[in-house]
């Protein structure tokens, strides 16, 4: 990993106005159902995020690529669903990954809309559930509304660890797998606490649901 980071680094910055096409193209087959499955780009986007700390990349057309790349990948997964429907559970390679589309599917059916927006935050399923999400039949509008939203709030997320990381060590090259494996946990941390936080929120939510609608039966 120690010198991965390295070349990965140098090959970006060498292609220069190329730099956002590339980085757009590594999120959209992070988001990208399937191919997501295979695809880690956590330890890039922390290297590019120490880029950007150091200045070696203009920030703008980054996060803009970035989040576009992100927003197109869980569009076309949600667009695969939608298309092919439920069959594509027995597909491959989704048919050998039985429990984690289990976990997408129960997340989706309890979360609704937030799945779509939490989902992009949890790895294991982050390429999963927008393909549920067009199996469901979920309302586009709905669904574009929670991808864009959370694709903007992600891309700042995942750039700020290489990001703060450099601006105290100084450099990408000193970012070692220790200082990944320290900032991948705080990540993991805080990703665990928000989705916490909403899950509760929404479980309030779901419990004054049927009181709101047992109020308006009795009314009517």
């Amino acid at each position: 990993m120690d010198d991965v980071i390295p070349r990965v680094t140098a090959a970006i910055t060498e292609y220069g106005v190329w730099a956002g096409p590339i980085i757009g193209l590594l999120a959209f087959g992070e988001s990208l159902a399937v191919v997501g499955l295979f695809f880690p780009a956590t330890a890039i986007m922390i290297a590019v995020g120490g880029l950007l700390g150091t200045g070696v990349l203009d920030p703008v057309p980054i996060l803009l690529w970035t989040a576009f790349g992100a927003i197109m990948g869980d569009w076309v997964s949600y667009a695969v669903g939608r298309r092919i429907g439920p069959s594509v559970y027995r597909r491959w390679p989704l048919k050998r990954n039985r429990p984690m589309v289990a976990r997408a599917r129960l997340f989706f059916r309890r979360y609704g809309f937030a799945s779509i927006f939490l989902g992009r935050f949890l790895g294991p399923i982050r390429a999963t559930v927008p393909l549920v999400a067009g199996v469901m039949d979920m309302n586009s509008r709905r669904f574009h509304l929670a991808n864009v939203s959370s694709a903007i709030l992600w891309v700042p997320v995942m750039f700020a660890p290489g990001y703060f990381a450099v601006r105290t060590l100084g450099s990408v090259e000193k970012i070692t797998e220790a200082h990944l494996l320290g900032i991948g946990l705080m990540v993991a941390v805080l990703t665990l606490a928000g989705t916490l936080i909403a899950a509760r929120l929404l479980g309030r939510v779901d419990r004054k649901r049927p009181l709101r609608q047992a109020s308006a039966a009795s009314a009517g």
